[in-house]
């Protein structure tokens, strides 16, 4: 018998109102004994970090560290035309990260008075209350939300709320790399079959500026059956432009989930050669030059979900090198993007081997800074590319919308084009202003080479439905449809 069994037991011998009143103790003492879901989880942030002075943050009742994150700055007319980007042309953006089990209040204090509030994506329908220099509001469940204050986009306050972590792994075993909380530094670490890389929250873990193995990724996942998971940092920022990612996957049963990517100098996260992969929750933010934020190459069995991404280069895009297999079963879902330059959701430019079955589901783009096309199938060399959706996609800004397109460019390196069958873009919706025509581009490169069978089905653009005038085709396309 416990201690709650006891003081129950003995209330049969009390009278009435004394019963009553040890009743209600009684509760309030079991209640005590239940984990309190409501509260955030969250750690200090490590001795020495760089924390934002424009925001200050509490969730529930927990004060929470306000990172740094560096982003451009420029204006998206000015990148068109400039080279590749460099730091006196970037600024700071604001992220916290934290764990929650059910809903909790947000109180953001702001460094000076706040004449307007608003939180993307606007799916979320949440609207925060301002009060002086501070601004409230309520989170019901774990999501990527991005608060921007007095208009001001370029330095938003990026929240990451998640769902409350499964248990660390014991850093005592020899299978687990634990990285606890403080700043580390690595040069590179390859990760083989069986193993665990745990990044704690609170933990930074910067890549060396001189790798013992130049060009490789920080942390390099190869093998099978590997996890890397945290809340923590892993930071690139200290690493020279070059092809080096933060992260790397080549292996077979590969999962990451909860991390913060930053600053990478070539590809955040490229994962090529796979199977069965699954990334989920991970956060990424890169202003360079080639920085894109995930690179699916030659893969199987890939699934990325509930993911945040704001990089200067393509944000989610799937690639095939020659000679290195094909690439099918591709399924993107429940993911937050914020483009700066390139495409948000795309296949290509470089395509030399087959991809079939890819899925873009149920994201939202917030931003769109970018020259390119946010929607894409970009064909520049032989592939034979087949079944891609793009299903529920909700698009606040945009300057360019959806294309399919079969051609040469300068990323082409092969003298033979490919063909493009069964593309599909649906449930689309973009509240961007006005935008220039076409809304879509369907280019074949000729007979031999067409674009086949693409339908648009309840594409809704500033509340008019999707019309055939509002396509540009040429005469290699073949059965392009509109409905309604």
């Amino acid at each position: 018998m416990n201690m709650i069994d006891i003081r129950f037991a003995a209330l049969a011998r009390s009278g009435p109102l004394t019963i009553l009143c040890r009743a209600i103790l009684g509760l309030i003492l079991l209640a005590g004994t239940l984990p309190a879901q409501n509260l955030a989880q969250a750690s200090p942030a490590p001795e020495g970090e760089p924390l934002s002075a424009q925001f200050k943050l509490t969730v529930g009742q927990t004060n929470v560290p306000v990172y740094l994150a560096r982003i451009n700055s420029t204006s998206p007319e000015h990148r068109h035309y400039m080279g590749l980007p460099v730091a006196s042309e970037t600024s700071t953006a604001s992220f916290s990260s934290f764990d929650m089990g059910g809903p909790v209040k947000i109180t953001v204090i702001f460094t000076e008075d706040v004449t307007s509030a608003k939180l993307l994506p606007a799916s979320s329908g949440i609207k925060p209350e301002c009060i002086g220099n501070t601004i409230t509001f309520t989170v019901a469940k774990p999501g990527q939300l991005t608060l921007e204050v007095n208009g001001n986009w370029v330095n938003s306050l990026h929240l990451f709320a998640n769902p409350i972590e499964a248990a660390a792994p014991n850093p005592n075993d020899p299978n687990v790399i634990y990285f606890g909380p403080g700043v580390h530094q690595v040069q590179n670490i390859q990760v083989t079959t069986g193993k665990t890389v745990y990044i704690a929250d609170g933990a930074v873990v910067y890549g060396h500026p001189e790798g013992a193995n130049p060009g490789a990724p920080i942390f390099y996942l190869k093998g099978s059956n590997i996890v890397l998971r945290g809340r923590g940092i892993i930071d690139g920022s200290l690493c020279p432009r070059g092809n080096r990612s933060v992260l790397g996957v080549n292996g077979t049963n590969i999962q990451v989930e909860g991390v913060i990517l930053r600053d990478s100098s070539g590809f955040t996260l490229p994962v090529r050669r796979s199977d069965n992969v699954k990334i989920s929750n991970v956060k990424v933010f890169g202003w360079r030059g080639n920085s894109d934020g995930m690179d699916i190459c030659n893969s199987r069995q890939v699934d990325i979900s509930d993911c945040f991404l704001r990089t200067f280069d393509d944000l989610i895009v799937l690639k095939t090198d020659k000679n290195q297999g094909e690439l099918r079963d591709v399924t993107i879902k429940h993911c937050v993007l914020w483009n700066e330059f390139a495409h948000a959701l795309s296949l290509g430019a470089e395509l030399r081997e087959p991809l079939t079955n890819v899925l873009f589901s149920d994201c939202d783009i917030i931003h769109d800074k970018g020259r390119e096309w946010l929607l894409r199938v970009y064909n520049c060399d032989s592939a034979s590319v087949k079944n891609v959706v793009f299903d529920n996609i909700r698009i606040e800004e945009a300057r360019r919308l959806m294309s399919v397109w079969i051609g040469t460019a300068v990323w082409s390196k092969e003298t033979e084009r490919g063909h493009i069958d069964d593309v599909t873009f649906k449930n689309i919706t973009s509240v961007a202003p006005e935008l220039p025509a076409p809304l879509a581009d369907l280019v074949g490169f000729d007979a031999n080479h067409a674009v086949n069978h693409v339908r648009f089905l309840n594409v809704v653009i500033g509340n008019h439905p999707l019309s055939q005038s509002d396509i540009r085709q040429n005469a290699f396309v073949h059965d392009a449809s509109v409905t309604p």
